[in-house]
């Protein structure tokens, strides 16, 4: 008589099929990410696996392309975290007992949209893409942690920089800014 695990047919998996140069940095780099809970600097994490943070780029890749199951590793310019898959993520939210976030309105989806493909920018720069006064959906994505302040422009009166975060990432369920759709551009015909 055959198991349970015998009838279903699954496949089986050896772990020859497993063997590449990354699998075991990989799965290192992962623990690291899974044991810190947080976000981790590349610096940080080459230092802890005894690589150079150049020779972890490779790594990366791998896990980008090869993703643990239910998890992803997100990566927001030098630093690094572990976050579940988005597919994962009403399974969680019932787990956790969490409210699906509100909405946001127009105003802070759109001064969304711009500093995440012209980060970093300052309110100025919204301001001067939206044409209006963009401070409330400033505030507003600060404060949903969805934007941060990343530094301040050279400039007279040295204004805020603003950029993504990697919550922003993660609400979008990528990997990377780079990973955002190309903005379509418009052309006139005529």
């Amino acid at each position: 008589m055959e198991s349970p695990l015998e009838q279903a047919q699954l496949p089986v998996i050896k772990s020859a099929s497993l063997e590449t140069p990354f699998l075991d940095q990989a799965k290192h780099l992962v623990a690291l990410l899974f044991a810190a809970g947080g976000l981790l600097g590349l610096e940080e994490v080459a230092r802890a696996l005894g690589a150079q943070p150049s020779n972890l780029e490779e790594t990366l890749v791998y896990l980008h392309e090869h993703p643990p199951l239910g998890l992803r590793v997100l990566r927001h310019g030098d630093e690094l975290t572990l976050v579940t898959d988005p597919a994962s993520a009403p399974y969680v939210e019932a787990l956790l007992g969490l409210d699906r976030p509100t909405k946001l309105s127009r105003a802070a989806l759109e001064t969304l949209a711009i500093v995440a493909y012209r980060q970093p920018v300052t309110r100025g720069d919204v301001e001067m893409v939206r044409g209006v006064n963009s401070d409330s959906a400033v505030t507003t994505l600060l404060n949903r942690g969805l934007v941060a302040e990343v530094g301040r422009r050279e400039t007279v009166g040295r204004p805020t920089l603003y950029g993504t975060t990697p919550e922003f990432l993660q609400l979008l369920g990528i990997d990377a800014v780079d990973d955002l759709p190309p903005i379509p551009i418009a052309t006139s015909e005529g």
